[in-house]
């Protein structure tokens, strides 16, 4: 059976008439009692009742009049949304992150396409840098908002989004200087919590040789996975933290941020988005037009 003839047979029952049915159609009426003759043929049964009065749908005509109604509604839906993901404004968006990210800058990206493009549904996954790439690699997420310069073995896009500088996080009894700074040597005494070597080898090693360089060496008291669980470590007293300036942004109970005094010394942290290069224009593409970009 063909998707006209359920068309035909619902324009019918809702003008209860063949002469109106094929008005609204715009088919002579000829044709329409034919395609529906052709229709009752093949479910074996009889839809309408035609009287001078015009056609009243059968009690099996009523039985599938409901059903035939979901069908053309399904159909016409799955029309609409093939189009719409054929113009690149339709479909499903999976957005990798690192916390920073979702602290302004995804939150905005978001509102912000959701209004342009409604019809876009977003899967979005809190991940480390690394954990991103091998994503992006396998083709399971379709942008990345991670730290970079990072190595990626496929051809991809990139934008610098955000650079921040970076600052202290420490629990709430540690000294700071009269000026309300410390210094990276302070910081190394203490103790450091630090995100493990696989999270961020980069950061991990840029900070390392910055301290290492005063001539210090830096304890590393514990390892951790994410900003939130390096914020708590902090507050535990495990150690003190180098983190984004965006963290200040998070409140956490018993830890409070300071500028460091020697921060020149430290890398800038890198906010990229990360996006498969393709030939055509993708959901992607738009969504990172709508992120800032970075001076």
């Amino acid at each position: 059976m063909e998707t006209r003839h359920l068309r035909y047979f619902l324009a019918v029952a809702d003008a209860g008439s063949l002469t109106r049915a094929a008005e609204s159609l715009g088919i002579a009426q000829p044709a329409l009692s034919q395609a529906l003759a052709r229709m009752e043929d093949m479910l074996g049964v009889k839809l309408f009742t035609r009287s001078r009065r015009g056609a009243e749908l059968t009690v099996a005509g009523q039985a599938i009049l409901e059903d035939a109604r979901l069908g053309i509604a399904r159909i016409d839906a799955a029309t609409e949304h093939a189009r719409l993901i054929g113009q690149g404004v339709a479909g499903r968006l999976t957005v990798a992150f690192v916390a920073t990210a979702s602290l302004q800058l995804l939150p905005e990206a978001i509102y912000a396409y959701s209004h342009k493009t409604p019809n876009v549904k977003f899967v979005l996954r809190e991940m480390t840098d690394l954990d991103q790439v091998a994503a992006l690699e396998a083709g399971t997420v379709d942008v990345g908002l991670l730290y970079t310069p990072i190595e990626i073995h496929a051809r991809m896009k990139q934008r610098v989004i955000a650079r921040y500088r970076m600052i202290a996080a420490v629990h709430d009894g540690f000294p700071a200087g009269d000026d309300g700074k410390v210094s990276l040597v302070d910081l190394a005494r203490a103790g450091l919590v630090l995100f493990g070597n696989h999270e961020a080898p980069t950061l991990r090693a840029s900070i390392l040789t910055a301290i290492r360089e005063l001539g210090e060496h830096a304890e590393i008291m514990q390892e951790a996975s994410r900003t939130t669980t390096v914020l708590a470590c902090v507050s535990a007293r495990c150690g003190v933290a180098l983190v984004s300036s965006a963290t200040a942004r998070v409140t956490f109970p018993g830890v409070r941020y300071l500028e460091i005094r020697d921060g020149h010394r430290l890398p800038t942290m890198e906010l990229s988005a990360v996006w498969p290069a393709r030939s055509r224009p993708t959901l992607a593409d738009s969504f990172v037009s709508l992120l800032p970009q970075a001076t």
